[in-house]
């Protein structure tokens, strides 16, 4: 412990030792300059006895030797020098005054030659030498009151202290994706790897338009997967940006599965390169809960605000009309007019007609039964409520290009069928986001379906901008679909966009329990979120505190974010931050991660250059589009048609006869 007694008395010690490196030099001066003190009559022989006994003691036996002895004592006395800190002072001011001192001290024994009065000559010497000293002197307070230690101001965002050790290793199985990448370690650039070694426990890839989520993450999710012999669904938002990936792909790999998959695209706005698909095929409708699901499906899809009111009256009476319709037809002659135009069509005819026909079909007379009541009880305002609301938003998807898509049946939905393997690709168009996303949202869940069961081949489902499609139940395939070998990529532009299209509850469910996530710039609550997810690290802390006599210097260590929200906003075009998951058999320690991807952007175009279109399917033409159109709403008419003749002709089913007015 210091104490106030101490410091004073090394303060005594250091004002003694400077006075004694002063005495030496006027005694050096008075030694050499003894003609000019005679002159000036500063002698006597107390003190000409005085000098010849430091004489005896050899302090005069060179030149230098005095000078050297005074200057030593200086240093002494500047060592335990202690001034007041400024910032501004550094060493290059000190070190300058100091020798600049030191040249005047030593070379001003030159003085001493020039040819002049000695008086004068003494002046100028002890001038010239009492001005180095005073120079050496400052310099030496100077550098008492510079800060030794300055707080480090070249990382002034922190970016050192972020860093973290991240995977380097290469872990790659049968179902992995594995994506090369760089990162940054203190002041040393390091490569790793992204190892989503399970896959299975579902992929989320978000990021703002630009981030680089299709070009470094999506497809190779697509190839690799591929390359090991997953059967895929790829729902291609802009259509066919992923499409061709996949169709190249599969062209190059097709040859290492054991039965080689085919490939099937759907597509809206090209008929002649689109194949067909019924998804409400009678054969994959095994009860009237498929016809439920499927009903819920496409009216959410048309009606996305519905899908934070579900439960309420007006929106479930719709979706149980529509079921009533589905299953009409898909138990009418074993379903062969089972598909959504006909529903559509179907849903078109008049009350009387329409509500005879259904009635006929027992399975679904507690469906239909509130709006036959309605109806014969005159509440037309109620009924038209219940079913105007489906009837409309239905009739939006009546165009004979979806009708043609829709109809037919070039193959089924069941793309991880061990003997008959498939990969699909699924476009949209973001100008028909509404329509179009409704269609293929049914779609997507009639396949999810069929492809979540035991016993089948491994399959990857991936989805560019998720939210413009609705599936219920994502959060259940997510959770169930890991036994079943279903790998689900989702790529997602930011939570708040899930948030709107699927309601808080749904949503942060699906956020939550999703194994791995990549994330590109994306700012506010998500970036909160994902910072939050990635936890803290120890990161090293330093304070400067400056008074005027000592400098105190504080470090400590403390948990901070390992990728604050501010880092995770400003990321740039292929840098990711993420976290993934790993297997009992496979332990990774080093989860999260806050890199740049690797892409090999020259090969990539090199292959993107040499990518073959996706070949037209069939020859078409507008003629065979109308006639298809119009074959189905005949096909609806006769149903009808036939179905009133038989219970006009059958006396025990006369009483389901409804005639109004």
């Amino acid at each position: 412990m210091q104490t106030g007694e101490n410091e004073q008395a090394l303060r005594k010690i250091l004002d003694m030792t400077r006075l004694i490196s002063i005495t030496i030099l006027v005694i050096h001066f008075y030694y050499y300059c003894y003609a000019a003190f005679h002159e000036w009559q500063f002698s006597s022989s107390f003190t000409d006895r005085l000098l010849g006994n430091i004489r005896n003691t050899g302090l005069f036996s060179n030149f230098h030797k005095s000078k050297l002895i005074a200057l030593g004592f200086l240093v002494i006395s500047l060592i335990g020098a202690k001034g007041r800190k400024d910032e501004k002072l550094n060493y290059k001011t000190a070190f300058s005054y100091i020798i600049t001192g030191l040249l005047i001290y030593f070379f001003s024994y030159l003085s001493l030659l020039l040819k002049i009065k000695i008086t004068e000559v003494a002046l100028i010497y002890m001038g010239l030498a009492s001005v180095g000293f005073l120079l050496v002197l400052s310099g030496g307070t100077l550098l008492s009151r510079i800060i030794k230690s300055r707080l480090n101001n070249k990382d002034i965002f922190n970016k050192e202290n972020e860093t973290f050790p991240q995977e380097e290793r290469l872990l790659e199985n049968e179902y992995s994706i594995n994506l090369p990448a760089r990162y940054a370690l203190k002041n040393k650039t390091r490569n790793s790897w992204i190892n989503i070694i399970n896959p299975f426990r579902a992929l989320i890839v978000l990021g703002s338009p630009g981030a680089g989520k299709s070009y470094f993450v999506i497809r190779h999710v697509i190839t690799q997967h591929i390359r090991k012999g997953f059967t895929m669904f790829v729902y291609d938002f802009k259509f066919d940006d992923l499409s061709k990936v996949v169709y190249n792909t599969w062209l190059k790999y097709k040859s290492k599965y054991p039965i080689p998959p085919q490939f099937f695209v759907i597509n809206f706005d090209d008929l002649t390169r689109s194949h067909r698909c019924n998804p409400l095929d009678h054969q994959t409708m095994s009860d009237i809960t498929d016809a439920a699901e499927s009903a819920r499906t496409i009216l959410m899809g048309l009606n996305r605000e519905w899908i934070k009111r579900q439960g309420d009256f007006f929106v479930e009476s719709p979706i149980n009309f529509l079921t009533a319709i589905i299953w009409y037809l898909r138990k009418y002659k074993d379903g062969e007019f089972c598909t959504l135009p006909h529903v559509i069509e179907l849903m078109q005819m008049d009350y009387d007609s329409l509500f005879t026909a259904l009635r006929t079909e027992k399975e679904i007379e507690v469906l239909i039964n509130p709006f036959v009541n309605a109806y014969l009880n005159d509440v037309m305002e109620q009924l038209e409520g219940q079913i105007a609301a489906a009837k409309v938003a239905m009739a939006r998807l009546s165009s004979p290009q979806l009708y043609y898509v829709l109809s037919g049946n070039d193959f089924t939905l069941d793309i991880n069928n061990p003997q008959e393997p498939k990969i699909i690709c699924m476009g949209n168009n973001p100008q028909k986001i509404q329509i179009y996303g409704a269609v293929l949202s049914l779609y997507v869940t009639r396949l999810v379906k069929l492809v979540n069961k035991k016993g089948k081949q491994k399959s990857s489902l991936v989805f560019d901008e998720f939210p413009t499609i609705y599936l219920n139940n994502m959060d259940s395939l997510i959770a169930t679909a890991r036994s079943n070998k279903v790998a689900t990529c989702l790529g997602v532009q930011d939570f708040s966009q899930l948030r709107k299209d699927y309601g808080k509850e749904q949503a942060d469910v699906i956020m939550n329990i999703t194994g791995n996530i990549i994330s590109g710039q994306v700012t506010g609550d998500t970036a909160k979120q994902l910072s939050d997810r990635f936890g803290k690290i120890m990161q090293d802390r330093e304070s400067l505190s400056i008074n005027s006599a000592d400098t105190s210097i504080s470090r400590s260590k403390q948990l901070e974010s390992a990728i604050p929200p501010s880092k995770i906003s400003a990321l740039s075009s292929g840098e990711f931050v993420g976290m993934v998951a790993d297997d009992p058999d496979c332990k990774i320690e080093l989860k999260a991660f806050n890199c740049e991807i690797l892409n090999d952007h020259a090969a990539l175009k090199q292959e993107q250059n040499n990518y073959r279109e996706i070949p037209v399917i069939r020859k078409l033409d507008n003629a065979m589009v109308q006639r298809n159109y119009l074959q189905i709403k005949q096909d609806v008419q006769d149903i009808i048609q036939s179905e009133i003749e038989r219970i006009l002709n059958d006396p025990g089913l006369g009483h389901l006869v409804i005639k109004k007015g």
